[in-house]
């Protein structure tokens, strides 16, 4: 299939250029390797008869847009239509015609099904290290809920019909239940950027996916109470990492000496930045829930995400 051409900037879209401008997208059109990123959608190709398709590079910047505010299919349409801005970062000019609601789902679906979204985080986690913005001085673990609004919550102890995938789980903390899925993230202690995210089940807990999201190349892990097992102190340990670990009271221990009250309290100090890698999904992002169906389509929602979130990281430290 023929491939749409779109970008090609007229008068009246160098005359607009000047007035309106978003600069951390601006930023990130500019720090990124996007001749890599196309490289890693090759393979993505339109398919079936008709019009020419959209470039995949197009729709993949603006599933970045999407994740980046919080939009749904429909919103990110009328915003690519209406925004010089987003116009701008995707690569259309004021002629182009915009990618409707259905051309980005189907879109957003290759890319699941081709399972390029793991590869594009990788893609841009390499030009993040090539950056030198990746710190690695050590890694924070957390975990955070996100209700999905693709299927009501069941009664407990029974599976959704409509979403069998997502759980029922109670919140930490809070009265009340969570229903649908959990992110789990492996931070970079001092840049703030994303190294590592697994999407779960709200049910699963903490630690389950834990191993998965240490690199093995940075010098600490830290991480809350819930992570702590003996068996992982000791894997981090023997691989030179320091496990700054919280630790918990038990059955034998009901009361934690001093001594490790005082290093708990270190630790939350340290970690606690993490908490605004959520705090910028769900107030500034808009990830309030997740929009779709399964499993796989909600790690890819929150992927998106991650990918968006990294791109604002890599701008806001570049300005600094």
């Amino acid at each position: 299939m023929s491939v749409k051409r779109t970008g090609q900037l007229g008068f009246v879209d160098l005359a607009l250029s000047r007035r309106g401008g978003v600069p951390a997208l601006e930023r990130v059109s500019s720090l990124v390797d996007w001749v890599g990123v196309e490289r890693t959608l090759a393979g993505l190709r339109e398919e079936g008869p008709g019009r020419p398709g959209y470039r995949p590079l197009l729709l993949f910047k603006a599933l970045l847009l999407q994740a980046w505010y919080g939009l749904s299919d429909a919103e990110l349409e009328f915003r690519l239509g209406d925004s010089l801005a987003f116009g701008r970062f995707v690569g259309l000019s004021l002629e182009d015609e915009v990618p409707d609601h259905t051309t980005l789902c189907r879109f957003r679906n290759r890319l699941v099904g081709a399972r390029l979204l793991e590869k594009l985080f990788d893609e841009l986690d390499r030009q993040l290290e090539a950056a030198g913005v990746m710190l690695k001085q050590g890694t924070m673990l957390d975990a955070t809920l996100i209700e999905t609004q693709a299927a009501a919550k069941p009664p407990m102890g029974e599976l959704s019909k409509v979403d069998p995938d997502a759980r029922l789980t109670s919140r930490k903390g809070k009265p009340g239940t969570s229903f649908g899925y959990k992110a789990h993230v492996g931070v970079d202690q001092g840049s703030g950027l994303i190294r590592a995210v697994i999407t779960t089940p709200a049910n699963v807990n903490d630690t389950v996916p834990a191993d998965d999201l240490i690199r093995g190349d940075e010098k600490a892990v830290w991480a809350d109470s819930a992570y702590h097992t003996h068996s992982r102190q000791a894997a981090l340990k023997a691989r030179g990492i320091k496990p700054r670990l919280a630790r918990r009271p038990n059955k034998h221990h009901p009361e934690l000496p001093p001594r490790l009250k005082r290093y708990n309290k270190l630790i939350a100090r340290r970690r606690a930045a993490v908490e605004t890698t959520f705090a910028t999904w769900k107030r500034r992002m808009g990830l309030i829930a997740i929009r779709y169906v399964g499993l796989t389509k909600a790690a890819a929602q929150v992927r998106l995400v991650a990918m968006a979130f990294n791109l604002r990281r890599w701008a806001a430290l570049s300005a600094a």
